[in-house]
């Protein structure tokens, strides 16, 4: 892993199309359901970052056949089920891939030890270990359920869950434990959030039943679902896109193309937020690819964006996306308010405060809230974004990102200090937007 800091500086306009990485959460779920599955799994685009190799790599310790047959192209030999593993299963800085595994594997009978790496076994496991627990599984580890931690599964009974807070993870977790839950399973939204979960379970051969009464949404998964093995084409990441096409809008003189992104609407807030503020994103060629819409998005440069209100109840759908927002917001004139976003706060880092301090460093006002942030554009202001700042990202791959899009455009370089954590959901970040015409380089 790289261990220089990188830097990027502001230079001329950024023309070009790309195709963003495969979508993670669309990655991860079909090695884990296609380790559950009976028969084969092929997929397509799969985003080989460092966390989805660990989910891979966790499926085989669970008993699947895993092999990488080309650049994206991957086969699943799934048995059907989980079995013991021989050893510890370490998720390394995967979330998403540790609290889906951990409610697959709760169905079955085996005792399995989870671990990741630093920043990973600072996160709470406790919103996914409660709903199991209620379920019949057990567990044994540190305060809050932080990792490492012992989870033995089996005898499962059946669950109507009512979600606390807003989370995909969480009603994942159950609804891949209750596929071998006796009675079977039922999550409860008072927001909805992402659905790949459930589209993904329908492609492997299961019922998933959806139903929205006044406001709020109960999954229901019947007991008895056997998957079977699918194709999965993996749609572009928009949290990944997010990225090139912010620089487009921000950076003189630029257009950017960006194909074959998700456009689920329970993950395009940030793109409706940007076009909110006036941003020159259109979105075009718009199909249908493995059950998911995906588009092409081209964003062309913006000057006059203004600050929004973004409603607190789109937060589920671009939680991942709120630090290149408040870089876009840098750039906008007037106020840009994110409330309702106390979950920014255990992502990889306390993401708010790191946003918030990154942004200062770099000249730019940030009024920070316990669960929220206002960032005052300096659009039409007695000064432009100043950058030169070095921004601390404590390893967080989306800190890092941001902040490095903003070098571009601010009038002195950013540096960040730990680059190395891009990998693990945007390999080849720096390469891509070197080949838009950005400067990024070693600091």
């Amino acid at each position: 892993m790289t261990t220089a800091g990188l830097k990027s500086t502001p230079g001329g306009a950024l023309r070009g199309t790309v195709r963003a990485p495969g979508d993670k959460s669309i990655s991860h779920r079909s090695m884990i359901l296609g380790a559950l599955a009976s028969g084969t799994t092929t997929v397509e685009g799969l985003l080989e970052g460092a966390d989805v190799l660990a989910t891979a790599q966790a499926m085989r310790s669970f008993g699947a056949r895993v092999e990488q047959e080309g650049v994206g192209r991957w086969r699943i030999e799934g048995q059907g089920g989980f079995v013991e593993p021989s050893d510890v299963v370490d998720c390394g800085n995967a979330g998403t891939g540790v609290r889906l595994i951990m409610g697959a594997a709760a169905g079955f009978p085996l005792c399995a030890t989870f671990t990741g790496d630093n920043s990973l076994r600072g996160r709470p496991m406790g919103r996914v270990l409660d709903p199991l627990a209620r379920m019949g599984a057990t567990w044994l580890g540190r305060d809050k359920g932080r990792l490492p931690l012992t989870l033995k599964g089996g005898n499962l009974r059946g669950l109507s869950y009512k979600l606390p807070m807003a989370s995909a993870q969480v009603k994942s977790a159950v609804l891949l434990a209750g596929l071998h839950a006796e009675g079977g399973v039922e999550v409860i939204e008072p927001e909805a959030t992402r659905d790949h979960t459930e589209r993904m379970l329908r492609a492997f051969g299961a019922e998933v039943i959806v139903e929205d009464r006044v406001g709020v949404r109960h999954i229901r998964l019947p007991a008895g679902q056997k998957l079977t093995g699918t194709h999965v084409a993996v749609p572009g990441d928009p949290s990944s896109a997010a990225f090139p096409l912010v620089a487009g809008l921000i950076v003189p003189g630029s257009e950017v193309t960006v194909e074959g992104v998700m456009l689920n609407e329970l993950r395009t807030g940030l793109f409706t937020t940007l076009q909110e503020m006036g941003a020159d994103l259109v979105i075009a060629n718009v199909r249908e690819s493995s059950g998911e819409q995906v588009g092409d998005i081209t964003a062309r440069y913006s000057p006059d964006m203004k600050g929004v209100v973004v409603p607190p109840e789109r937060a589920p759908a671009m939680i991942d996306e709120y630090p290149i927002l408040a870089v876009a917001a840098a750039f906008a004139e007037g106020s840009t308010v994110m409330r309702g976003i106390g979950e920014m706060r255990v992502k990889e880092s306390d993401r708010i405060a790191l946003t918030a301090a990154g942004l200062k460093a770099c000249g730019v006002t940030v009024e920070e809230e316990p669960e929220g942030m206002t960032v005052i554009g300096t659009a039409r202001g007695n000064h432009p974004v100043r950058g030169g700042g070095k921004v601390i990202t404590h390893g967080d791959h989306r800190i890092a990102m941001s902040h490095l899009i903003l070098g571009m455009a601010a009038q002195e370089p950013v540096e960040i200090d730990e680059p190395g954590m891009i990998a693990t959901s945007f390999p080849g970040f720096a390469e891509l937007m070197r080949g838009l015409g950005g400067a990024i380089d070693e600091a």
